[in-house]
């Protein structure tokens, strides 16, 4: 049910009280115009959230383009999280993950005909596309995880809330994970409640809606995920596919803000799961590599797998010393969102018109 996730230290409120103040100091100076925000006469769409990471930003931001391609030339910017490099970077089939990022990384190895750029600040990456004789004649631009950033004013705002911990639910930081107060809410167009079961009742639709509480030009959707075949991480190494069965035996390695939901799910499948999660775009060190070694070779059963994400595959991919064994046995489970309800229709329409 929605709300299992969440957990509030009910000691550090003050500070929260401290923390919301100072973000509504900063939105009240961009409401009154003493902070500008920058518009554009081109159709921006920002894919973002108020909570700290694990709504599913990129698995979003990866449907788009799957709507979008097909018909229009997409460019999608990026921070590029923990990414070695500075400024504004242009993706191309051979960049490293390191100078991108992982998640503009992955985008770009999935989608090589979408432009795939990066850079901190918004305002020059949007306007570099629009101008560099490789990128102007997009059709759209996709921003990845740019709901704080209000120096630009996007022609659509996508806000994304987990379903297992509602913005409605949370609180600021540093008690919650709330990154700004909950009349955020109101800057976008679209909210996306994500990763719900594909099984929600009439009811569970109907009580979240109420407790949202948007405004009338809001558009309310729900998302779940749907997962792919199972892939080698190493793909140059042969090998039947695979499949879960109850008897198999699943190292969970993951690096993302929010797993639980993946646990849930691949459980459906097999109990037998040992989790292993690190923290949200983690690098993976010598010692890491010990741990999962071990831990994939204390578990049991016939038929063991260590199943990770398209996230975490492209920093596993940098790691060189990995036993052969646990090479062979690294599987990548693919995930697509699914818009629930049958309103896809009705998505792609809206996506559609605005970009008209």
């Amino acid at each position: 049910m929605e709300g299992d996730l969440i957990h509030i230290n009910e000691w550090l409120k003050p500070l929260s009280w401290l923390y919301g103040f100072g973000v509504r100091c900063r939105n009240l100076l961009f409401d009154t115009k003493v902070l500008k925000e920058q518009a554009f006469d081109h159709p921006v769409i920002c894919i973002g959230n108020i909570t700290v990471g694990g709504t599913g930003k990129t698995p979003h931001t990866e449907y788009l383009l799957r709507l979008l391609l097909p018909h229009h030339r997409v460019a999608v910017l990026s921070r590029g999280y923990k990414r070695k490099s500075r400024g504004f970077h242009l993706a191309d089939a051979n960049t490293p993950m390191e100078v991108i990022g992982d998640e503009p990384w992955q985008i770009k190895q999935k989608f090589p005909e979408a432009i795939v750029a990066v850079d901190a600040n918004r305002r020059r990456g949007i306007t570099t596309l629009l101008t560099a004789e490789s990128t102007r004649d997009n059709d759209v631009i996709l921003l990845d995880d740019a709901f704080q950033h209000r120096y630009v004013q996007a022609g659509m705002n996508i806000l994304l809330t987990d379903y297992h911990r509602l913005i409605t639910d949370d609180e600021l930081l540093p008690a919650g994970r709330l990154r700004e107060p909950i009349t955020a809410k109101e800057r976008a167009q679209i909210v996306i409640v994500t990763k719900c079961p594909s099984d929600m009742k009439p009811m569970d639709f109907r009580v979240i809606q109420q407790a949202l509480h948007l405004k009338p030009y809001q558009q309310l959707f729900f998302s779940t995920f749907r997962y792919g075949r199972l892939r080698r991480l190493f793909s140059n190494i042969p090998g039947p596919e695979e499949e879960l069965t109850p008897d198999t035996y699943v190292l969970l390695l993951t690096g993302i803000a929010s797993p639980q939901q993946m646990m849930i799910d691949l459980r459906r499948s097999t109990r037998h799961i040992t989790p292993m999660f690190f923290s949200d775009h983690h690098r993976f060190t010598a010692h890491d590599v010990q741990d999962i070694e071990e831990a994939f070779t204390a578990m049991q059963g016939s038929k063991r797998l260590i199943i990770t994400t398209e996230k975490d595959a492209s920093r596993l991919l940098l790691i060189q010393d990995l036993s052969p064994i646990v090479r062979r046995h690294i599987y990548v489970l693919p995930i697509e969102v699914e818009i629930l309800r049958d309103e896809a229709d009705d998505f792609y329409q809206l996506i559609t018109d605005y970009i008209r």
